[in-house]
């Protein structure tokens, strides 16, 4: 069995990262917190030139209809250089959960838009004073002929302001749980919606509030079975999961690379701290922490493309270990560099933030370790592909 990245992918790799290079890495991530949105959109559009946004689409919407593992190397290097933006939300959610639940005219609506860097999704989940529970899901759409009637308030919307369209967790009935609940597109550009910023920790990922009322949409922007947007939910956020890993393995292997450097050039004593032997422990406990979040991120990735039997817990487990660890090497990142490490000119702290932000993202680690365990059989099973 071998789930590595052949000589293609790393090939394009290269690419990737030469592109990220010239454009100064985490400058881009710099001038966001700054306001300059100008830097981005010229950089996704270089992105978009390379393929990065057609990967994994069907080709008849002018994608290269390729799988989760061949878009690994682009979401470790966006990793590697902090990208701002939408483009893991789009790509490994918005066009799993379009590619497989949406329409023909979903499909011909939005892939191609993708697909060509022009048109970035991101998803409106929680709510104020709510979880990522199903029970959190009060936000109503009210049936009406051939319309939805929007009620409702959701917060913590990443990058909402680079959004073109939200998937939103909706009622559409009055189930009980997971039951009622319905996924819908909205299209930013043609509903009416109350947009106001929210503060972040991390301030390369920019939060919003966005709230709907009696804001009427078309019935054919249900994504997925009425009813029952919930179990679509969790079909796309296999997909997204294994894609975070692989964005954290990036980022994980940039701290690295950076504790490391700084041990070379950092003396003390008249030596370099990296001969200290408690600085080299600490280096190679985060170069294990790298190597294993790689091997999970590779097989989930690996067993997500070859719908494998245990595809659930593998994703599960290596969003655990991959969210977990970034923490660690984070922090320890910033202990290696002593006091320089928390100021401003250093990129220490922003890998400490997006770190953080990522812990809880789209569920929090007790959800995911119950997910794991159920997968794996030490729970009900009625849970194995929940998030409860």
């Amino acid at each position: 069995m071998d789930f590595s990245l052949n000589q293609e992918q790393e090939m394009f790799r290269g690419y990737v990262r030469k592109y990220l290079d010239s454009v100064g890495q985490t400058k881009t991530a710099r001038e966001y917190i700054k306001g300059d949105r100008e830097s981005l959109q010229s950089l996704q559009t270089g992105l978009a030139e390379l393929g990065c946004c057609s990967i994994n689409i069907s080709e008849n919407y002018g994608g290269m209809g390729l799988g989760a593992l061949d878009l690994v190397p682009v979401l470790e290097e966006t990793g590697r250089a902090l990208l701002p933006g939408l483009y893991l939300e789009t790509n490994a959610l918005a066009v799993p959960l379009l590619e497989k639940f949406g329409t023909e005219e979903q499909k011909e609506k939005y892939l191609p838009n993708i697909s060509n860097g022009t048109s970035f999704f991101s998803i409106a989940w929680l709510e104020p004073g709510g979880s990522y529970h199903p029970a959190g899901i009060t936000f109503t759409a009210e049936i009406e002929k051939d319309q939805l009637n929007l009620n409702g308030v959701k917060t913590l919307v990443p990058d909402a302001e680079l959004a073109d369209h939200f998937i939103v967790l909706v009622r559409t009935s009055n189930g009980k749980d997971k039951d009622g609940i319905s996924l819908l597109i909205i299209d930013r550009s043609e509903a009416n919606l109350t947009m106001r910023a929210q503060k972040n920790m991390d301030e390369t990922r920019q939060l919003a509030q966005l709230t709907c009322t009696n804001t009427e949409i078309s019935m054919t922007q249900i994504l997925g079975p009425l009813h029952q947007g919930w179990d679509a939910l969790q079909e796309g956020l296999l997909s997204f999961n294994a894609a975070l890993c692989a964005v954290i393995v990036g980022a994980m292997e940039k701290v690295v690379e950076m504790a490391t450097e700084y041990a070379k050039i950092r003396e003390q004593f008249g030596q370099p701290i990296g001969r200290f032997q408690a600085i080299k422990h600490r280096i190679v406990d985060m170069k294990m922490d790298l190597e294993t979040a790689r091997s999970l991120a590779y097989y989930a990735n690996w067993a997500l493309d070859s719908d494998a039997e245990d595809c659930i817990q593998a994703i599960s487990c290596a969003r655990l270990f991959a969210t977990e660890a970034f923490a660690r090497i984070s922090d320890h990142n910033i202990q290696i560099h002593g006091g320089i490490g928390f100021t401003e000119e250093m990129d220490c702290h922003l890998y400490v933030k997006r770190a953080r932000f990522y812990e809880n993202y789209l569920g929090t680690t007790e959800q995911y370790y119950n997910q794991a365990a159920a997968a794996l059989g030490w729970l009900d099973n009625k849970a194995s592909k929940v998030l409860v």
